[in-house]
């Protein structure tokens, strides 16, 4: 059988390319395997980024409705294990110890905008659209939708996405902050290369803190988030990193972070 999706170790970065193109980027046992790999990849000290892409014309659209017809014939439990899988996959994103990065063409639709709005970086194609008309079939959001949604637009337009499946445009979410950069179509993968290569060129440990910070702000109490941010500045401060960065700011010269 054709491969959906592929892994590629390119040095200081691992990129995952899903080319299930006939079924518009569906999700594929293919590119929970291909995401896995360079989740694995990404605990290396060499990898600073991990960007997801696809081929095609369409990041992804979420889970294959013949997949889920065949899975009414499953007991209950047995669809909760499945969907279990998908969000172990969303869990690793979030757990990822170094930024991830999508290049969204086309748009998402379903577990797919999911998998993009889990990512740390998103730059979407000029007119793409996400999607969350799970309505429509008579499903519910999954894979942390909701949980993307609540942290990062009003809370109007997240049910207006989910309750009415009206699309938002990556214009709207650059808007609301929800996507970092919107490029035509031929430039979308070289606009996210270029933000992995300003992450190569950064400081690897203060990256790698900064994102579990951000990450664990949304659901500690403010008194934690203090401590832990104490906690971190303290290490940092005593580091080569902030070592390099404090003299090159103040000798007025670019860093340069081994």
């Amino acid at each position: 059988m054709t491969a959906l999706a592929r892994m590629e170790d390119q040095g200081d970065r691992a990129v995952v390319v899903n080319m299930n193109a006939a079924r518009r980027g569906a999700l594929s046992e293919d590119l929970y395997g291909a995401i896995n790999t360079a989740l694995d990849l990404a605990r290396e000290d060499r990898i600073r980024a991990v960007l997801l892409t696809s081929e095609g014309g369409f990041f992804c659209a979420g889970g294959d409705l013949n997949v889920l017809i065949d899975r009414r014939k499953l007991t209950e439990a047995e669809r909760r294990d499945k969907v279990d899988l998908l969000h172990d996959l969303i869990r690793g994103i979030r757990a990822c110890p170094v930024p991830v990065i999508a290049a969204v063409d086309g748009g998402a639709a379903g577990a797919g905008a999911s998998l993009a709005l889990a990512c740390d970086l998103i730059v979407a194609e000029e007119g793409a659209k996400f999607t969350a008309a799970y309505v429509k079939a008579g499903l519910v959001p999954d894979a942390g939708l909701t949980a993307s949604l609540a942290r990062m637009l009003p809370r109007p337009l997240a049910m207006d996405m989910c309750l009415l499946a009206r699309p938002v445009t990556a214009e709207q979410l650059l808007t609301l902050g929800a996507v970092n950069a919107v490029a035509p179509t031929d430039q979308v993968l070289g606009k996210a290369q270029a933000l992995a290569d300003r992450l190569a060129q950064g400081p690897r440990q203060a990256q790698r803190v900064i994102r579990r910070l951000v990450a664990t702000a949304y659901e500690r109490e403010e008194a934690a988030q203090l401590d832990a941010e104490r906690d971190a500045m303290a290490a940092a401060a005593g580091g080569e990193e902030a070592a390099e960065g404090i003299a090159a700011f103040l000798e007025k010269r670019p860093p340069k972070f081994t």
